[in-house]
């Protein structure tokens, strides 16, 4: 069953120990306004996908964080998100991974649930239709030479 959170309120993500942050809600407005991003859109056609997802992630970032804690400077004094320092956290591999399962995955799950497969039409979940004719003919072999 499908869940709506009818409040839409920002809410508290930890991404490391010590370390988190406050996100807006994941909705379509976030994703369409994030997929057409400059940044995103100047990732060359030959990127990778890695060099893509990184380029969507920071660019989804900068539009969702609220606020944080647990961040600071090289002196270790806090500071607030900017678009630099929501790029530099993200630099950090492991808090890259805890943004993606936490927040970006979460929202996708509905992406690749509708992506599913259609189901078997020969097996015991049968439901897909059949597109391909019988053969008529049954097929003669090659001879041996």
């Amino acid at each position: 069953m499908l869940t709506l959170d009818l409040t839409n309120a920002p809410r508290w993500h930890d991404l490391a120990p010590g370390v988190r942050v406050q996100l807006r809600p994941l909705t379509t407005a976030l994703m369409v306004a994030t997929r057409s991003d400059p940044a995103v859109e100047a990732v060359p056609d030959e990127a990778s996908d890695e060099e893509r997802a990184v380029a969507f992630a920071k660019a989804l970032a900068r539009r969702a964080v609220l606020a944080w804690e647990g961040i600071g400077d090289a002196d270790g004094k806090p500071i607030d998100p900017s678009p630099e320092a929501i790029d530099a956290l993200l630099d950090i591999w492991p808090i890259f991974e805890a943004f993606q399962l936490t927040y970006v995955s979460k929202g996708l799950l509905l992406e690749q649930e509708k992506n599913a497969s259609a189901l078997s039409p020969t097996g015991p979940s049968a439901g897909a239709s059949v597109t391909a004719t019988p053969a008529r003919k049954r097929a003669k072999t090659a001879r041996r030479g």
